[in-house]
């Protein structure tokens, strides 16, 4: 009989009893394995709740920034719903009215003649370093002859 058994205890043990004073092995690799589950199932769940998100960006669509909101809400408060409206909507292609509305509108503008049309860009003033700008064609400028 084994001198480190207590003489109630069976004589022959499972495997993963161990002695008084031993590590525990079975404990240390369920300890490892559960941390290495809990971190591949909340990758899995975060990588799942990005779907929507990147969907719209793939698409790359107006209302991405709609979805990802969405999204981050449904993260903080764990409510389905605001995950389902941001899949539905980056998914859902919706269409773009006011760019030719706007594009109508500056061209009305143009064939009117004012209004709302384009600004022109600023000229900037001359400076004091600046040689003068003459309407004459310098001598030897052949690209002023030929026009």
């Amino acid at each position: 009989m084994d001198p480190l058994l207590h003489p109630a205890a069976p004589h022959s043990l499972p495997w993963f009893i161990t002695a008084p004073g031993q590590t525990d092995s079975l404990m240390n690799f369920a300890l490892i394995f559960l941390i290495l589950v809990v971190l591949f199932v909340g990758s899995l769940y975060l990588h799942l709740h990005s779907l929507p998100e990147r969907i719209s960006h793939g698409r790359r669509q107006h209302q991405f920034e709609l979805v990802a909101v969405l999204a981050l809400i449904a993260l903080f408060t764990h409510n389905a719903f605001f995950w389902f409206a941001a899949l539905l909507l980056a998914l859902v292609r919706i269409p773009d009215f006011t760019s030719p509305i706007e594009s109508m509108a500056q061209s009305l503008a143009r064939m009117a003649g004012g209004g709302n049309a384009p600004p022109e860009p600023p000229v900037a003033p001359p400076q004091a370093d600046d040689p003068p700008v003459s309407a004459e064609p310098a001598p030897g400028d052949d690209q002023a002859e030929k026009v």
